[in-house]
């Protein structure tokens, strides 16, 4: 789906906007002007990147050393600590504007106890969203560590190769709250980074929870995600209101022109789905609110609306914006994991073992097409019906073959099951039944497909477990994975007849 705001923005524009909605930017009245042209948008619009969330994420940052001049010892007397401090610092400047973090740094570097100290005590005022700590020599992981056990906030410790060894690292690595880089690789703190940025991108989020007929609001355990229960009928009766203007008639060709090809839908089902995506950018616009799950299925067997969200879901996918299924808050909270933590859509699905080939299926109607992230070409996609109901507009995203995947899912605020596999085949239906998007997948080091935990598990492309993992670990979520061997009962003997 090329997901142009309207028919005269270009593939080019398009990219950068969804690029700045990725990074939770705000546009500007120059960019406005250029997505509409000559064209005015009308004064109802709603601009789908105000919605992504954009919370003020702070951090502190410290560079550790010992009393120069260095003499024995790792990193040795050759390491230029001058040169490197400089180099640092301009890749985390580089890290933060990019990720939208304001960083304060240390004015120099901190190489005695007393020094530590009074950082802590700093910080422990300041009460920035992280930490970051970089190691210049291997006597300082005493003071890595007492920061991390007294600042009572997410730390995150850069060792360059060079300033540790095996034992230094195996303890403190593995600590709640902590995130250990000992390596070279520069994107590896960069991730520690989009895990403060993304725990900072939950709390500022409020999510709708469409269904039942009670308004209600709470925060979510852990995370700081707030949840809005709203009646369900609050978008079906919107939705009757909202009017086929130029917006939607936009949305519904873009939607057309980007599919590889079209079988049912008519263009009065992709007019109402697009019709589903401006009312509910006008709810979420209404409620102050960031994401929403909604009770689909209900609605559309009830008949309160003449078709399923599928279409306008997956658009909200690939612009960064969290529309799930079903009602499923876990499901839209694994979906906001994938969009926050990296910057591109997930697939909730139901799972399905293939027995025969020992594969897992991870089937729906709603997938995103930006599949490598939001500044990325979408892939290709066919435009079907919603197969449950043969009503309104779902995609069939073909999912590359041969590539990695990651599977989460919330169990609970607490918890969270991770697995990695391979893309094998897209499932075609017909001849197979169920949801549109079927992805057949070899999951790594799961003996039975059967075993596979979880149910509406997200599917992301690209293998993150680390750090999705990492991010589980820096705000004290458990992580489970399917079991690597099958427990097979024990079958007892038949009992001799008498």
């Amino acid at each position: 789906m090329s997901h142009n705001c309207c028919t005269c923005l270009s593939r080019r524009q398009c990219l950068g906007l969804l690029s700045s909605a990725a990074l939770g930017l705000t546009l500007g009245k120059e960019s406005q002007a250029s997505i509409w042209g000559s064209r005015k948008p009308a004064p109802d619009y709603v601009d789908s990147c105000k919605i992504r969330p954009k919370p003020k994420v702070r951090i502190v940052a410290a560079v550790l050393e010992q009393k120069r001049p260095y003499w024995l010892g790792w990193p040795g007397t050759t390491y230029d600590l001058d040169g490197h401090q400089k180099e640092y610092k301009s890749k985390l400047d580089d890290s933060c504007r990019r990720l939208g973090i304001d960083v304060e740094c240390e004015a120099k570097p901190i190489n005695e106890e007393a020094g530590i100290t009074a950082f802590i005590s700093g910080v422990k005022d300041k009460k920035p969203d992280g930490i970051l700590i970089t190691l210049q020599h291997m006597g300082c992981w005493k003071w890595a560590g007492m920061i991390a056990k007294e600042a009572g906030i997410p730390v995150i410790i850069f060792a360059p190769v060079g300033v540790c060894f095996h034992g230094h690292v195996a303890g403190i690595s593995r600590q709640p709250g902590v995130h250990v880089v000992s390596s070279l690789e520069w994107p590896a703190v960069e991730n520690g980074l989009r895990m403060i940025r993304a725990k900072r991108m939950f709390e500022e989020t409020r999510v709708l929870w469409i269904r039942g007929d009670k308004r209600e609001d709470t925060v979510m355990d852990n995370l700081g995600l707030k949840v809005r229960a709203i009646p369900r009928n609050t978008f079906n009766e919107l939705f009757d209101k909202m009017p086929v203007n130029e917006e939607v008639k936009d949305v519904s060709s873009d939607m057309r022109r980007g599919a590889k090809k079209i079988v049912e839908p008519t263009k009065e089902d992709c007019l109402n789905a697009a019709r589903v995506y401006t009312t509910a950018k006008r709810l979420l616009t209404d409620e102050q609110a960031n994401a929403l799950t909604m009770d689909c299925l209900g609605m559309v067997s009830s008949k309160l609306v003449p078709t399923p969200p599928c279409g306008a879901w997956a658009r909200f996918q690939d612009e960064g914006i969290t529309a799930g299924c079903e009602a499923d808050m876990h499901g839209a909270t694994s979906l906001m994991l994938s969009s926050y933590l990296l910057d591109r859509p997930g697939y909730m699905n139901d799972p399905v073992p293939e027995t025969a080939k020992n594969l897992f299926i991870a089937s729906h109607c709603v997938s995103g097409t930006r599949l490598r992230g939001f500044d990325k070409p979408h892939v290709p996609y066919i435009l079907r019906d919603h197969s449950e109901s043969s009503l309104g507009v779902s995609l069939q995203v073909l999912w590359p073959v041969g590539e990695p995947i990651t599977l989460v899912r919330f169990t609970n605020p607490r918890e969270m099951i991770v697995d990695t596999g391979t893309v094998v085949s897209n499932v075609n239906t017909p001849p197979a039944g169920g949801c549109r998007t079927s992805v057949e997948i070899k999951m790594d080091n799961i003996e039975d497909a059967r075993d596979v935990k979880g149910f509406h598990q997200v599917v992301v492309l690209g293998n993150h477990r680390q750090i999705v993992e990492g991010f589980c670990q820096l705000y004290s979520i458990n992580v489970v994975h399917s079991p690597e061997h099958t427990e097979h009962p024990k079958i007892e003997p038949a009992k001799p007849k008498a």
